[in-house]
Order: C-alpha cells, then sequence, then structure tokens
C-alpha cells in the first residue's frame, strides 16, 4: 500500500503538468507511449499474439493514433494510415497463415487502435474550448469514482457485484462511487462558476458522475474478464504497487471518450458570467 501511494502522489502531479502546463502535443507524446505499453501489454503478457510482426505493427500504429489526435484529426492521412495497417496485418496473415489465426489478426487490430483511440480522447478535449478545465473531468470521473468505491465497499460492502470476474467490488461501493463522483463533479463545477466566472450546468454535472461512474465499472470489469480468461494477475510491472498500464488506466480507456462524448453533446461549462 505504501509503494502504491508514494507512485501515485509521484505520477499524479507529473500527468497533471502535462495535461494542464505542457503544449497539447506533450500529451499526445503520454498517451502514445502509454498506448504502446498497453498494446505490449495486452497482446504479450496476456499471450493473446505473441508474434513480433503484430506486435511491432499494432504499437506503430497506436503510436500514429495518438500523434494523429494531435493533428487536427484530419481523416485522409488517417484512412491512409489505416489502410496501409490494415494491409500489412493481411501480409503478415498469409505469410504465417498455418500458425496465425485470423481472430489473433483481430486482436491486434483491437489493441493497435481501439486503444490508443479512447486515450487519445485526453488530447482531443485539449483542444476544445475551455480544454484546459475539460480535460481534468476524465480524472476527477476515473479517480473519484474509484476511490468512493474503495472506500464504500471496504466498511459497506456485502452484495458481490461480478464474484467471479473480480471478488472484491460491491454494489455498495458502486453506489460509493457515484456519491464520491457526483460530489466531486458538483464542487468542480461551484470552483469553475466561483473562481474563474464560468456560468455553468449542475445538472450536468450529476450526470456526468452518474453516467462516468457505471462507464467507470464496465472498463475495470472489461479488463479484468481479459486477465481472468488469460490466467494472469496483472497486466505487468512499470507501476510498482498498481501493476502495468491497462492496471492503472483500464477505466480511462472508458471514461475518456465518454467525458469527451459528454462535453460535446451537454457541457457542464455553458458560458462566462458577466460581470
Amino acid at each position: 500500500m505504501k509503494t502504491r501511494i508514494i507512485v501515485a502522489a509521484v505520477g499524479l502531479p507529473l500527468l497533471l503538468v502535462v495535461l494542464l502546463v505542457l503544449p497539447p502535443v506533450a500529451t499526445g507524446i503520454l498517451v502514445g507511449a502509454m498506448s504502446v505499453i498497453a498494446v505490449y501489454e495486452l497482446l504479450y503478457q496476456t499471450g493473446l499474439a505473441r508474434n513480433l510482426y503484430l506486435l511491432v505493427l499494432s504499437g506503430l500504429m497506436a503510436l500514429a493514433v495518438a500523434m494523429w489526435s494531435c493533428g487536427g484529426g484530419d481523416w485522409t492521412p488517417a484512412l491512409v494510415g489505416l489502410w496501409v495497417y490494415f494491409a500489412a496485418l493481411a501480409a503478415v496473415m498469409l505469410a504465417s497463415h498455418m500458425a496465425l489465426k485470423f481472430e489473433t489478426v483481430c486482436i491486434s487490430m483491437f489493441a493497435g487502435i481501439f486503444i490508443p483511440l479512447m486515450l487519445s480522447s485526453l488530447t482531443r478535449i485539449l483542444f476544445l474550448e475551455y480544454g484546459r478545465f475539460y480535460v481534468l473531468i476524465p480524472l476527477i470521473l476515473a479517480f473519484s469514482s474509484d476511490s468512493g468505491a474503495y472506500f464504500a465497499g471496504c466498511y459497506l460492502g456485502k452484495h458481490k457485484l461480478a464474484p467471479v470476474i473480480s471478488p472484491k467490488k460491491t454494489w455498495e461501493g458502486v453506489a460509493g462511487g457515484a456519491a464520491a463522483a457526483i460530489v466531486v463533479m458538483l464542487l468542480y463545477a461551484l470552483i469553475l462558476d466561483l473562481a474563474f466566472g464560468y456560468e455553468v450546468s449542475l445538472g450536468a454535472a450529476i450526470l456526468y458522475g452518474l453516467v462516468g461512474t457505471a462507464v467507470d465499472v464496465l472498463g475495470d470489469l472489461t479488463f479484468s474478464v481479459i486477465k481472468r480468461q488469460t490466467g494472469i494477475k496483472d497486466y505487468g510491472f512499470l507501476l510498482p504497487g498498481h501493476g502495468g498500464i491497462l492496471d492503472r488506466f483500464d477505466s480511462m480507456i472508458f471514461v475518456a471518450p465518454l467525458s469527451e462524448s459528454l462535453i460535446l453533446l451537454l457541457p457542464v461549462i455553458v458560458g462566462e458570467t458577466l460581470k
């Protein structure tokens, strides 16, 4: 637990510096590095796809997707990149058709495209109006939900949520996570209003907390299922006390794109207060 706290105490401020201080391209580079590591963890650590060519191609694609999000989202290079990636995967499958199964190629495709595209929501949010304020929302939803669920589960947890997939998760923990996420989102909305002079929607903040918790749990359980099916305890050892990138940021892969979607459809900041 001590190691876990130390890593969080060091890593979280560094993450905030990248998101809030450095240019958006720094977030793109960070997301790219995380995505490449996540590809390795999902394909190699689990044993789902240990083909060297698939690992390299999917890692390069993950980095390309992350950097694409820094370039304004032009679909022309994206379509060209996707075509090259798919053609390269097809070539590898044809060359190793006796040993390489189609589902292995599909898993590699999932890792190379889905993970970086979802995590890159952090980068794309920065390019939105009020992006520096909005980019904190995925962190608030994921971390407050996890913390609330942990403490509520420890002290009140009785009814198991998914005993086979994640034995420690309880319905009481989910409720505690939702309560924590809603409260923290409301506090953040009030800070935006009182400290920065933005007109905010408290209803949107409550919705963010509620839906964010549900998606946070979905992401956590999804990657827990993969661990159970492949027989591993952790995806990696990069973050002492936490495991690998996928152990720490599994829910963020789901929460970040949800946050981006909610911000676009129902923004918390609705304008600037006239004073």
